[in-house]
C-alpha cells in the first residue's frame, strides 16, 4: 500500500504518545524486591537462537520455523522498519489472524524497542479508528483479505482520520509495503535493536469493551514475562514441551501463550488459524501437544470430538479454560474423555493476567472453582470497598507483579487502581480458606429483583445442565413493580419448551425468585473476541423487545 512523502511528513508531525518509563506507583514495591525478570524477550530469543537453532519455535499449516529463523527474520523486519522511520517507543498496531508473522512482528518490534498494540481481527472501522488512534499507532500490519475482510481497504479508510498514522503495511499480499518485502530489503540493512528497558511499555491492548468504550491496558516486558514464567512453572510447562493455541494472538491469552510462551521458556506453539475440533484432535497427537490455553466451548467441543473418535490424547496434560462461567460439569465431562488431561477453570483479565491458575492436581477443586490464587494478593470487599472474610461474596481485587502498568488513559488507571495498588476487576467471587477463588459474576450482572440480589452465574450454571441447552445467558430485564426481573437467554441443541426450562430451574432448589421470569431463544449469544458474552447488548436487547410490546400490546405466548 503506497505511502506518500506528505503523509509521513504528517506522522511525524502529529503529536505522540508518550508512555511512562518508570513502575507505576502501584509497582514500586515489586520493583524493589525484583520480582521481574531483567530480560526482553528480544535477549532470550537471541540466546535460544544460539544455543537451540534448528529446534521448533512456532508451527503452523505452513510446516515450522525454527528459533534462528525467527531470530533472523525479525531482525530483519526491525531494521526495515527503523528505515522506514520508526523509532523506539512508537506503536506498531497489528490486526492479524494466528500467523507467523504475527511472532516475528512481535519479536521485531521488541528488537527495535517498538510498542506493540495487537487488534482482533473481528473489529472493524470504528473499533479500528477508536484504537489506532488512542494509543497513536504509527503503523499497522493487516492480512490484503482474510475471510472475505478486504482489510487494506478498510485500513485505507480508517488511515485518512488518522493523521500519526504513517505507514500501513499488508501481510501475504504484494509490493514493498508487504511484509515478505519488508523483511527481504532488512537483510541488508544495519542491525536495528537498541537497549530496550524491560520495565518499559511494550504493549498496548484494548479491552474487549463490554460495557462501554475500550481502554488500552499497558504492560511492560517485565509483567508479561512475569505471568509467562509463573503459569509454565505451575502447569509443568517445560523447554520443548509444545503447546496448541487456537485462542487469537491478538488476545491477551493467545499473544502471552502463544507469540511469547516460546521465547521465555523455550516451548514450541502450534497456531491454529481457526478452532476446529476435529482438525486439533489430529494436531495434538501429530505434535505431541502438552496442554492450551483457551475458550471453554472449544474444551467442550474437542472432548466431544474425542469420544466420538475414539480417541483420549495421551499426551495431552492440561487445558486451561476461562473467561466466561464454567459449569462444573463440564470440567468432569471433559476430564472423562481423556487418559491423563486435567481440564480447570482460571481466572484473570488483559489488566490482571492470570489471577488463579486452576486447580490441575485436584478435579473436584478444578470443577468448583476458578483454581488456586497464584502471585497475587487478593481482596474480596463489599459495596463500601470493606474487606470480607473467607466465604462472603464480593468484588474481586486484586494486585500482583504481573498487573497492568495502568491504562492509557491516567484517569482510568486512578478509577481502577485503589489507594493500596489493589485492580477493581468488577468481577464478584468468594475466596476460601485454601486460597481458591470462585467467580460468581459481574458487579453489573447482579439482578436487583424487589431489593434482592440474584446471582445471574448461579442460574446460568444450573440451566447449562439441562440437555437442550447449548448455551445461556440470563441478565435482568425491566420490571414494572420488582425494578428489575430475570430473563434468561438460551440457545437449545434441541427442541425445548420453556416451561421446561423454569421446572428444570426450579428443580435444582433455587429460590423461586431466582427462575426466569422470561425465555428468549436465540440461534447465539453475542460474544466479545475474548469469548465473554456481551451482556451488555443482551439487557439492551430484552429492554427494547419489553419497550415494544409496552407500546404494542399483544398476547405473548412462549412455548
Amino acid at each position: 500500500m503506497e505511502n506518500s512523502a506528505e503523509s509521513g511528513l504528517e506522522a511525524r508531525l502529529a503529536p505522540r504518545r508518550v508512555w511512562p518509563r518508570v513502575p507505576a506507583p502501584h509497582q514500586v514495591e515489586f520493583a524493589r524486591q525484583s520480582l521481574w525478570p531483567v530480560e526482553t524477550i528480544a535477549d532470550r530469543a537471541a540466546t535460544l537462537a544460539l544455543a537451540r537453532p534448528d529446534d521448533p519455535c512456532l508451527i503452523d499449516e505452513a510446516g515450522t520455523v525454527s528459533f534462528a529463523a525467527l531470530w533472523a527474520d525479525a531482525q530483519a523486519l526491525a531494521a526495515a522498519l527503523r528505515a522506514r522511520g520508526l523509532l523506539p517507543g512508537e506503536v506498531v498496531a497489528f490486526q492479524l489472524p494466528n500467523w507467523r508473522e504475527a511472532a516475528v512482528l512481535n519479536l521485531a518490534c521488541a528488537l527495535a524497542g517498538l510498542v506493540v498494540n495487537p487488534i482482533v481481527p473481528i473489529y472493524r472501522d470504528a473499533e479500528l479508528r477508536v484504537m489506532l488512534g488512542d494509543c497513536g499507532a504509527r503503523a499497522l500490519f493487516v492480512p490484503t483479505l482474510f475471510r472475505k475482510v478486504d482489510y487494506a481497504a478498510m485500513a485505507a479508510r480508517v488511515r485518512a482520520d488518522l493523521p500519526a498514522l504513517a505507514h500501513v503495511f499488508t501481510v501475504r499480499g504484494e509490493g514493498p509495503d508487504d511484509f515478505a518485502a519488508l523483511v527481504a530489503a532488512g537483510r541488508a540493512l544495519p542491525d536495528a535493536r537498541v537497549a530496550v528497558d524491560p520495565m518499559g511499555v511494550k504493549m498496548v491492548l484494548y479491552t474487549s469493551g463490554t460495557t462501554g468504550r475500550p481502554k488500552g491496558v499497558l504492560h511492560s516486558h517485565a509483567t508479561l514475562g512475569r505471568v509467562i514464567g509463573q503459569s509454565a512453572a505451575f502447569w509443568g510447562l517445560q523447554a520443548g514441551d509444545t503447546m496448541l493455541m487456537p485462542s487469537p494472538v491478538t488476545h491477551v491469552s493467545g499473544y502471552a501463550n502463544g507469540l511469547e510462551m516460546p521465547l521465555v521458556v523455550g516451548t514450541c506453539t502450534v497456531l491454529m488459524e481457526s478452532w476446529q475440533a476435529q482438525a486439533a484432535l489430529a494436531l495434538i497427537p501429530q505434535h505431541h501437544v502438552v496442554g492450551t490455553v483457551a475458550a471453554t466451548p472449544f474444551l467442550v467441543e474437542l472432548a466431544a470430538a474425542a469420544r466420538a473418535a475414539g480417541e483420549t490424547l495421551p499426551s495431552l496434560r492440561f487445558f486451561a479454560c476461562g473467561g466466561a462461567a464454567v459449569a462444573p460439569e463440564v470440567i468432569h465431562q471433559a476430564r472423562g474423555a481423556f487418559a491423563r488431561c486435567a481440564p480447570f477453570r482460571v481466572f484473570g483479565s488483559s489488566e490482571v493476567p492470570l489471577v488463579s491458575f486452576g486447580w490441575p492436581d485436584n478435579q473436584a477443586r478444578a470443577a468448583q472453582t476458578d483454581g488456586r490464587i497464584v502471585d497475587y494478593a487478593v481482596r474480596i470487599v463489599d459495596e463500601a470497598g470493606n474487606d470480607l472474610p473467607d466465604g462472603a461474596e464480593g468484588e474481586i481485587l486484586a494486585r500482583g507483579p504481573a498487573m497492568m502498568i495502568g491504562y492509557a488513559d491516567a484517569a482510568e488507571t486512578a478509577a481502577a487502581i485503589d489507594a493500596q495498588g489493589f485492580f477493581r476487576t468488577g468481577d464478584l467471587g468468594v475466596r476460601d480458606a485454601d486460597g481458591a477463588i470462585t467467580v460468581t459474576g459481574r458487579k453489573k450482572d447482579l439482578i436487583i429483583r424487589g431489593g434482592e440480589n440474584i446471582s445471574a452465574t448461579e442460574i446460568e450454571q444450573v440451566l447449562a445442565t439441562h440437555p437442550a441447552v447449548a448455551d445461556c445467558a440470563v441478565v435482568a430485564m425491566p420490571h414494572a413493580r420488582l425494578g428489575e426481573g430475570v430473563c434468561a437467554f438460551v440457545v437449545a441443541r434441541a427442541a425445548v419448551k420453556t416451561s421446561e426450562l423454569a421446572a428444570h430451574v426450579a428443580a435444582s432448589g433455587l429460590a423461586r425468585q431466582k427462575i426466569p421470569e422470561r425465555f428468549e431463544m436465540v440461534e447465539a449469544l453475542p460474544r466479545t473476541a475474548a469469548g465473554k458474552i456481551r451482556k451488555d447488548q443482551l439487557r439492551a436487547q430484552i429492554a427494547a423487545i419489553i419497550q415494544a410490546e409496552q407500546d404494542q400490546p399483544q398476547d405473548r405466548q412462549q412455548d
